[in-house]
């Protein structure tokens, strides 16, 4: 493991159509050893958990599920590749399916910012 994602937040800069995540979905990661998870929330989704076991270069085999803003309860499979940017954040490059709901796949990408408290 090269790329460490502990205490990294993410926010949402493009999803296909079918997803629910959006530009106001933030996400909290964690990571111990070769284990990551994350809380999310913003726009669409009340309240989100993902679970990740990561794969050689770095790249992350999830599942997650959340509760929309339409009480619906969604799960689904996630394949994560990162890229280290210039100023050293990272973006993860998304392919996901909807193991609920239509089932249907699509592809996101959310890009590491730097929060900032007073």
């Amino acid at each position: 493991m090269v790329i460490n994602y502990h205490n990294k937040t993410f926010k949402s800069i493009t999803n296909t159509a079918n997803g629910e995540v959006g530009s106001e979905t933030l996400f909290h990661y964690q990571q111990k050893e070769d284990v990551v998870w994350a809380e999310y929330s913003g726009g669409a989704i009340v309240k989100g958990f993902l679970i990740a076991k990561v794969l050689e270069n770095d790249i992350l085999d999830m599942r997650y599920e959340h509760i929309n803003n339409k009480g619906e309860l969604m799960t689904g499979v996630c394949l994560s590749t990162p890229e280290v940017l210039p100023n050293g954040l990272l973006r993860l490059y998304e392919k996901w399916r909807w193991t609920s709901g239509d089932f249907s796949i699509g592809e996101s990408i959310i890009e590491e910012f730097i929060v900032k408290t007073s």
